[in-house]
């Protein structure tokens, strides 16, 4: 087994570890947290989670980085702990995970959320894997076209972007009303209808996988929210950029992905909902 073959296919076992993990809670007795606002929820499942994911990528590569959104996450033997680090380094082999992306739909009982893992080596995404517990579906791919399920990923062939279904992704804070309805009237001026998912890297397979025609944040994702799935839309033979429709790389303003058959039009509406 190569380093590419072995590196999504621990994605893929640390995402369905941890996401098992979190699903064994769900719909439970919770104890919800907020961080930044009310709306910006943690619970001790996304730390019991994120454990295991980090448990499982460190049996295995117990020399690279971890990027992820919560805190050190201790290991079995007392005082033992991994760094989680908030940036993806320069240099170097890097893990980056969100244990449970959706935090809010998970809390609520809603089955929309995600277990998301990807492998950077130099700055470069090589592996990705979300993964659905509620409902059992797994979206991984490493440096080939990747899959759902074991079926191959392709995006939609809809080439008529007024018949895109898109789904905005990202937080619109208390007082942002104004910004998501911008986006939202783009989107139902200028292509078809419009979704709100609630969950990124769950909002990004969908488009990998051409239940969604596209997808677009106005501003650039934190790392555990959106690499993965960036990924996964690649590797399914999508498009994604930033909004001057150029490649996305780690500098990237925003994230615009689509099936790249009217890659173009999508970033149109995506500028027009970020100036207005």
């Amino acid at each position: 087994m190569t380093d590419a073959h072995r590196r999504v296919a621990v994605a893929e076992r640390a995402a369905r570890a941890g996401g098992a993990v979190a699903r064994q809670a769900f719909r439970g007795d919770l104890t919800v947290e907020t961080k930044t606002d009310k709306n910006d929820l943690v619970t001790e499942s996304d730390r019991d989670a994120q454990r295991q994911v980090v448990s499982t990528l460190h049996g295995e590569f117990p020399n690279d980085a971890i990027v992820g959104e919560e805190d050190a996450v201790p290991l079995g033997t007392p005082g033992d702990s991994v760094e989680i680090l908030s940036e993806v380094p320069e240099s170097g082999d890097v893990w980056v995970v969100d244990p449970i992306d959706g935090t809010t739909n998970f809390s609520r009982g809603m089955r929309t959320w995600a277990t998301a893992v990807a492998a950077v080596v130099d700055r470069r995404i090589v592996a990705g894997a979300v993964y659905l517990p509620a409902v059992e579906d797994m979206y991984a791919a490493g440096t080939e076209t990747g899959a759902r399920n074991g079926n191959a990923l392709a995006v939609s062939d809809r080439t008529d972007p007024e018949t895109f279904v898109t789904a905005p992704i990202g937080r619109f804070d208390r007082g942002s009303g104004d910004d998501l309805g911008a986006v939202s009237a783009a989107i139902v001026d200028r292509l078809a209808d419009v979704r709100r998912i609630g969950s990124m890297q769950a909002t990004l397979a969908a488009v990998a996988s051409g239940e969604l025609d596209a997808t677009f944040s106005t501003y650039s994702p934190y790392p555990w929210d959106s690499l993965a799935g960036i990924h996964l839309v690649r590797q399914a033979g999508g498009t994604v950029t930033g909004l001057d429709g150029e490649p996305w790389t780690f500098e990237s303003d925003a994230v615009v992905a689509s099936n790249g058959a009217a890659h173009e039009a999508v970033c149109e509406v995506a500028r027009a909902a970020e100036s207005g």
